[in-house]
């Protein structure tokens, strides 16, 4: 019956077997696309939610994570990427500032009690008694030590680079220490061999310190990624350029600025 309707809105339209898609003829066949597709959404969309409703009536998700409101779930979890990113899978989900809640509508119930057993596992691991007890259990290991080293380092903005190979100044750049950084100065201080032993096994070149900072949204936009993914010697290095898949890092950047703004609003 959709597809009844498409081509009975779209006459001119055509399959595509190379594309496994539909494709419809003319300038301003997006905006016609999007309105029929607005269309097609309010069709079946009550339907959807009154399905979803019955869903959770029948199998509910118990958590003290989730509640219920009259226009579907609220979501309210501690902060971790992994909760955000399978929150932003599941379609129609929206972040709620001023309550500090993501919201789901009953719609997406399917997505959502798919994705849930990660969400839920994910929350638990960030608690605040977990995390304790995780910490407890790390005293005194060489996990806690090598914890301790790469807080000092990220503390310091410190990134031992081989002084025979140097990466760009002030431009983004991909490390495995502290991801996608800009590195702003070269001191030219040697580094302790030992110091840079775990995160750098392989490595036989001399090291000196770089000073970095993390990049601006900008830099991101501007910077142009290498077209093929980073080869084992220039993971070895420590600093290889930018990947591809840019996507999560402007993410990052656009938060960052938006906090920051926040702040500064509210300080004047």
């Amino acid at each position: 019956m959709t597809v009844a309707r498409f081509r009975e809105t779209f006459p001119r339209a055509r399959w595509s077997d190379v594309l496994q898609a539909w494709t419809v003829p003319g300038t301003t066949a997006r905006r016609r696309i999007d309105r029929w597709l607005a269309t097609e959404a309010n069709r079946t969309r009550p339907f959807e939610e009154e399905r979803g409703r019955d869903a959770f009536a029948f199998e509910p998700i118990l958590s003290p994570y989730l509640s219920v409101s009259d226009r579907g779930f609220r979501i309210r979890t501690p902060y971790l990427r992994t909760v955000v990113e399978e929150l932003r899978q599941i379609p129609f989900a929206r972040w709620n500032g001023e309550e500090k809640v993501w919201e789901v509508p009953y719609a997406s119930y399917d997505d959502l009690q798919h994705r849930w057993e990660t969400i839920e596992e994910a929350a638990k691991h960030c608690e605040p008694e977990e995390r304790r007890k995780r910490a407890e259990a790390r005293k005194g290991t060489a996990e806690e030590a090598k914890a301790r080293r790469r807080a000092l380092g990220r503390r310091k903005r410190r990134l031992a680079v081989p002084s025979d190979d140097l990466p760009p100044l002030d431009r983004p750049v991909a490390t495995a220490s502290y991801g996608i950084v800009v590195v702003t100065e070269v001191t030219g201080e040697l580094v302790d061999p030992q110091e840079v032993a775990e995160a750098y096994p392989h490595a036989k070149q001399e090291r000196v310190w770089g000073i970095w900072r993390s990049p601006t949204l900008e830099e991101l936009v501007q910077a142009w990624p290498a077209r093929m993914e980073a080869a084992e010697e220039e993971r070895r290095r420590g600093w290889w350029q930018l990947p591809w898949e840019l996507r999560a890092a402007r993410r990052k950047a656009r938060s960052a600025e938006r906090r920051l703004e926040r702040i500064n609003e509210s300080k004047a």
